[in-house]
């Protein structure tokens, strides 16, 4: 068996009891559980990574159906798991196994559903940091992340500044934008109008039109035009009898909200939603500046060109008000999705991050 046999084999998946689990609006959920993912060297430092807002804790997955970030870590990879002990959790809050809206409230007997309580990035990090204590690990070398998965790493150098060496916050910003949260308002409003949701009635199977839409106007802000224009390039799929065009693009935004709702709760999906416009690491620490000034661990932030959500110039402005941080200017057509893509033009430099002892003053790359 090769050695990359028997890395396959030490990948672990399963759930952590937390217990009773208070949030910060004093709320508490009972028996609250975390789903995990665990890969790598047992007995190397270990690497917490955070996913995004339709993420789960499969960053690595398996050779069948390998995590969204298998580009980026693995044998040999920039996050080298020969050399790392790499752990993803799904977040509170979540459809993949941890306690949210589509698990069950042992008080009650039935699926949280609306009922679920208003989680926030915060909430979602003691809950990990509890998971790491019960999993008796003792300190990070690291926490990466990208978009809510860069929330919940910047909350995590915040609110836990000795716990963690370095921190890498990918496509994500101190706090969310107003632009960010017009449009998380707009997947909202699709949301909470449609009338399938809003009966509190529906079943699994049910179409959610208002996720769909929520989807692709999602889908708009990740990426450039120029991708969609270069990628489509005005083509025509199909014409009714009166002639009006349904293009290559209706379709593939039509697919990617068709494709939504079979595998994500929606019930998460607004959860989170919520979360991310609550988002900002100086709340109750007296503004952003100064919570990102308090931060020991040394912190690694990429921006991407053309990220209408997390602009890069607003990451940079953060890593200036850090004591040991780097920004990279990472120049790419993908916008906020470049996090996801495209290793090849930044994971050098993650890889690099991770090799270098000791904090670094301010720099920009």
């Amino acid at each position: 068996m090769s050695y990359k046999n028997l890395l396959e084999t030490s990948r672990k998946i399963g759930k952590i009891r937390i217990g009773d689990f208070a949030l910060e609006s004093g709320k508490v959920i009972p028996n609250a559980e975390l789903a995990f993912e665990k890969t790598g060297n047992a007995k190397g430092p270990v690497i917490l990574l955070c996913h995004a807002l339709t993420g789960n804790q499969y960053a690595y997955g398996s050779e069948e159906d390998p995590g969204w970030w298998r580009g980026l870590v693995g044998p040999d990879q920039y996050v080298d798991t020969n050399q790392f002990q790499v752990i993803t959790f799904n977040v509170l809050g979540g459809c993949n196994g941890s306690t949210g809206p589509a698990k069950t409230n042992p008080q009650t007997g039935e699926n949280y559903g609306k009922s679920f309580p208003f989680v926030t990035v915060r909430d979602m990090v003691r809950a990990q940091r509890q998971a790491l204590s019960i999993l008796g690990i003792p300190r990070l070398h690291a926490v990466m992340g990208g978009s809510l998965g860069g929330m919940q790493a910047l909350e995590w150098a915040v609110q836990f500044p000795y716990f963690l060496e370095k921190v890498f916050i990918f496509a994500a910003t101190p706090f969310l934008s107003d632009y960010g949260v017009a449009f998380n308002r707009l997947a909202l409003h699709a949301i909470e109008s449609d009338p399938v949701y809003k009966s509190g009635n529906y079943k699994s199977d049910d179409r959610l039109v208002g996720l769909e839409i929520a989807r692709m106007a999602g889908l708009l802000t990740y990426r450039q035009p120029k991708l969609f224009n270069e990628r489509f390039n005005r083509e025509i799929k199909e014409k009714d009898d009166e002639g009006k065009p349904f293009f290559q693009v209706d379709s593939y935004l039509t697919y990617q909200g068709e494709k939504l709702i079979k595998r994500f709760d929606v019930e998460s999906y607004v959860s989170l939603l919520y979360a991310m416009n609550a988002f900002d690491i100086g709340d109750k620490l007296g503004g952003w500046e100064r919570a990102a000034s308090q931060i020991q661990a040394e912190v690694h932030a990429f921006g991407y060109e053309g990220d209408l959500l997390y602009p890069p110039k607003v990451i940079e402005d953060f890593v200036k008000q850090t004591r040991f941080g780097t920004y990279y200017s990472i120049e790419t057509d993908f916008g906020h999705d470049g996090f996801l893509v495209e290793f090849d033009k930044w994971g050098p430099h993650v890889r690099e991050a991770l090799r270098q002892e000791g904090r670094l003053q301010y720099g920009t790359y």
